[in-house]
C-alpha cells in the first residue's frame, strides 16, 4: 500500500474545518485545474482527471470533528482511500491532514505517486487558502 500525506494548519476551529470537508460539494474548490466534469452531492463526487481517468468517490465514514474517509463508488484503476483527519490545536487553529492510500503495483507506483503527492499538497494548500 502506498501512503501519501500532506498536512496544513488552518486558522479556523476544528468544527468549521470538519464541516467544510464533510460536504463533497466543497471539494471541487480544492481540486487542481486538470479536474473537470465535476458532479457532486454532499456524500459523493464524480469527476475526470485530464489524460488519466474518470473517478467516482463516496464518503464511506465520518467521525465528527476528527475524520472523513472516501472510497471509490465505482470501479477505479486501483484501490484507493482518501482520508482527511482534523485535529484541534487548542488555540483556535486546526491541523488538517490529507492521506491518500493507494494499492499500486511497482509500475503504477512509479507513474502515479508523484501526481498523487501533488494532488494531496494542492488540496491542503487550497484548504488553507479558502478557510484562512
Amino acid at each position: 500500500m502506498t501512503v501519501i500525506e500532506s498536512a496544513v494548519e488552518v486558522n479556523k476551529p476544528v468544527a468549521e474545518v470538519y464541516a467544510f470537508l464533510s460536504n463533497m460539494n466543497n471539494h471541487q474548490q480544492l481540486m487542481p485545474e486538470n479536474i473537470y466534469n465535476w458532479e457532486s452531492t454532499e456524500d459523493d463526487a464524480r469527476f475526470t482527471i485530464q489524460n488519466m481517468a474518470k473517478l467516482a468517490i463516496k464518503i464511506s465514514s465520518r467521525i465528527e470533528n476528527q475524520e472523513i474517509t472516501a472510497i471509490p463508488s465505482e470501479k477505479a484503476p486501483f484501490d484507493v482511500e482518501l482520508k482527511w483527519t482534523v485535529a484541534d490545536n487548542g488555540n483556535g487553529t486546526t491541523t488538517a491532514k490529507h492521506i491518500i492510500s493507494a494499492d499500486l503495483n511497482m509500475m503504477m507506483k512509479m507513474l502515479a505517486s508523484g501526481p498523487l503527492q501533488k494532488l494531496a499538497d494542492h488540496q491542503t494548500e487550497k484548504l488553507k487558502e479558502i478557510l484562512g
